[in-house]
């Protein structure tokens, strides 16, 4: 899934748990479980894989790591940029859009140093959670999910 729905989708679902129970630390959790909810169904990722990227940038050859980055940068602004415009303007709602996609940076972390526990996490987070990856699902209901995470995450934030 791209960076901007799982900030918008774990910023919707902070502000909308924070405006119901006024629980901040719930909005946290359950901004950053909503990363792992939205891997579950089957999505199109723009990068190949988090371990090709991560041995473009090993490569050290800005030709080779340079799109890569370029994509992950233009996405994560974008999530950003639309969050700031369909949303009040709160500091929590931001800190829970980056919470959602800590999931994908612990992942890029254990790619890059190995470290023991985050082996586990990224055995939990690409087998289990990404059990859809590799079966053959169309590609319409692969972006049909994420476009509706997309809808459902616009639709919160405006409230």
């Amino acid at each position: 899934m791209i960076l901007l729905v799982h900030m918008l989708f774990g910023s919707a679902i902070g502000y909308t748990v924070y405006s119901l129970t006024n629980q901040i630390w719930l909005s946290f959790l359950l901004a950053f479980l909503s990363h792992y909810f939205l891997d579950l169904f089957p999505h199109i990722e723009y990068l190949a894989s988090t371990e090709d990227s991560v041995k473009k940038l090993k490569s050290k050859s800005p030709k080779e790591y340079l799109p890569d980055l370029f994509k992950v940068i233009v996405d994560f602004l974008s999530g950003i940029l639309l969050i700031y415009f369909v949303s009040i303007d709160q500091p929590y709602i931001y800190f829970c859009a980056i919470i959602a996609i800590l999931p994908d940076g612990l992942t890029v972390i254990n790619s890059l140093f190995e470290i023991n526990i985050l082996k586990k996490h990224h055995y939990f987070h690409g087998k289990i959670i990404h059990f859809l990856k590799y079966k053959k699902i169309s590609k319409f209901w692969r972006i049909s999910t994420q476009a509706t995470a997309f809808i459902i995450s616009i639709y919160l934030l405006l409230l």
